[in-house]
């Protein structure tokens, strides 16, 4: 998949929109027992009767349609095949490489449509503008009260769902050092070696580095600037290189050290063995920056009880421990942990990180947004 698509997804979104036709018009809500909400109505399980009441009615739908879900995206492949192994629902599964802003247009031209994203799985900036739009409707899963404070929408529009941490990734066979902090990343071994994924005014992931960056440099969430002039300089060095890193580059020796997301660069690290490249990740110790991803459901989906029982599966601790199996941090995990759910074979492989982490505002990220179109260019040139 293109490297830049779901990277942009999270904070940026300036991606095109991919062309949409017309479809035949959804089916209305099954009818319902006495007393008890219709799937496209119900705020939660117990609306419907309860979890069997939930899976029955989905399994009467029989169909789930999801979009911009890539299988090698934090164990996506794995997560859908159980889901319909399980449920014995057919996920259809429409163009993997589509970012936030495609979604979102899907929800909106295909309004009524039968061929409707059911679901969504956004950056969070899209996520809190879908839901200011009135796109989303209302559910609060079981564990809705497991879930962090400000990591949800209080009206259950929007949740978190998995993420990770800004990280170093570094080919251990082509550097005798690697290094585990931004500071390290100034030192003359690494001329000619260090990597962005991408243009931070573009790609989600580079804007995180630039992010840790500010903050291992006296920046904030409020003040982008210090990572945009860590980088100048680093480049002024001759250690940041403008190649944009993929496995390929990686595999190729092109971008030994890769600036990235932590359940990226520990995936890619399964991916290399037997290739030649000894990958190791560090979650730098002075620059930490978490970021998540959010899920939703379509208000008008055409699916609206398979789309709930997506949302049930995804918030159990199976579904969570599934993303945690692609290294992705997911949102229930201290609650896992505590309560002994989490798989701990896989919470072994995460890479180390010390802290809680802790998110911008929205109008800190716009800000960020903004300084990085301004000045990122002219800064790097």
């Amino acid at each position: 998949m293109p490297r830049s698509s779901r990277r942009a997804a999270a904070v940026l979104g300036a991606a095109a929109l991919v062309t949409l036709t017309a479809a035949c018009g959804a089916a209305p809500d099954a009818p319902t027992e006495k007393g008890k909400a219709a799937p496209a109505s119900a705020g939660s399980a117990a609306e419907l009767g309860g979890l069997e009441a939930l899976v029955a009615a989905a399994q009467k739908e029989g169909e789930l349609n999801v979009i911009a879900l890539p299988p090698d995206w934090a164990n996506y492949g794995e997560i859908i095949t159980t889901f319909e192994a399980k449920y014995k629902i057919k996920v259809k599964s429409e163009n993997p490489d589509a970012a936030s802003a495609d979604e979102i247009a899907a929800v909106k031209t295909r309004k009524g449509q039968d061929r409707a994203p059911d679901v969504l799985d956004l950056g969070i900036a899209f996520a809190r503008s879908g839901a200011g739009e009135g796109l989303f409707a209302p559910y609060k899963v079981a564990s809705w009260d497991k879930i962090p404070g400000e990591q949800k929408d209080v009206a259950g529009r929007w949740y978190n769902d998995y993420g990770g941490y800004v990280s170093i990734g570094c080919d251990a066979k082509r550097v005798k050092v690697c290094p585990t902090s931004f500071a390290d990343l100034l030192k003359p071994e690494y001329k000619g070696k260090v990597a962005l994924n991408g243009n931070p005014t573009k790609s989600g992931s580079a804007f995180g580095g630039v992010y840790a960056a500010a903050l291992a440099n006296k920046g904030s969430f409020a003040d982008i600037q210090p990572g945009i002039d860590f980088f100048a300089k680093l480049k002024k060095s001759g250690n940041f290189i403008p190649v944009e890193s993929t496995p390929a580059t990686v595999e190729k020796g092109e971008t030994p050290i890769s600036i990235d997301w932590d359940y990226l660069n520990a995936g890619y690290a399964d991916q290399f063995q037997g290739k030649g490249v000894d990958w190791k990740v560090a979650v730098p110790t002075d620059g930490v920056y978490a970021q998540y991803y959010s899920q939703a459901i379509n208000k008008h989906a055409p699916h609206p009880a398979a789309a709930r029982l997506w949302m049930e599966f995804l918030y159990s601790p199976e579904g969570q421990n599934l993303w945690l199996k692609g290294y992705a941090r997911p949102v229930l995990l201290p609650a896992m942990t505590q309560d002994g759910t989490a798989d701990k074979e896989f919470v072994a492989k995460l890479p180390e990180v010390k802290g809680t982490p802790a998110f911008p505002a929205s109008s800190e990220l716009d800000q960020a947004k903004a300084t990085l179109a301004e000045k990122w260019d002219k800064a790097l040139s």
